[in-house]
């Protein structure tokens, strides 16, 4: 009998107070509650623990964000900033070789400027005394010649810097100023007679 009791199916438990029969539900021991509460504490400390790693690396990815960017904009500047500094002190070592008394690029730009303009105006002199037929313009344009060895002359000696020993130049540039100031005068008088003397042929 104790063999077949075994293997029945377990008898219902029925509440002593009821007529309607009802599961039994035992109430936790103490030592359970005890357990249940220390194992609610542990999960309690640990969800803190990793939220508080989780903050700590948050934290840092957005450091390491911070100083990734910052170091971004540091080599930028000095990638734009290294060229401009390396080209304005190779160009301010080229200043630094010349001596103080050496001419500037407009200033150079005016003197040239100058030459080629008094070339070219003795030249369209020229083929206008030859188209007009009228030869004292030819003289005028002669007469233009010793001014632009004078302009010859000053651009020559600034190019070698105002040098003390070719001072010569400045004094040829002299003369011959005033020698061309004289021709064109001369020439200038030479049109005006011939000019009159067209006149009253006419």
């Amino acid at each position: 009998m104790g063999i077949l009791d075994s293997l029945s199916p377990p008898k219902p438990i029925f509440s002593p107070n009821s007529r309607q029969a009802h599961l039994f539900t035992p109430t936790p021991s103490p030592k359970f509650r005890v357990f249940a509460s220390k194992k609610c504490n542990l999960t309690t400390t640990a969800t803190k623990i990793i939220k508080k790693s989780v903050s700590t690396e948050s934290n840092q990815s957005s450091k390491a964000a911070i100083n990734i960017l910052i170091g971004a904009a540091g080599i930028t500047i000095i990638s734009l900033v290294g060229p401009t500094h390396a080209a304005e002190s190779s160009s301010s070592s080229l200043f630094l070789n010349e001596p103080s008394n050496a001419l500037s690029l407009p200033t150079w730009a005016v003197h040239v400027s100058s030459v080629v303009e008094w070339a070219t105006a003795m030249g369209l002199v020229w083929q206008y005394g030859e188209k007009s037929g009228y030869e004292s313009w030819k003289g005028l344009s002669w007469g233009m010649v010793p001014l632009l060895g004078g302009a010859l002359c000053a651009c020559t000696w600034h190019f070698f810097y105002n040098s003390e020993s070719l001072e010569v130049l400045v004094a040829l540039q002299a003369a011959l100023t005033l020698i061309g100031n004289a021709t064109m005068c001369i020439a200038a008088y030479r049109i005006y007679v011939s000019s009159q003397e067209r006149s009253e042929n006419l």
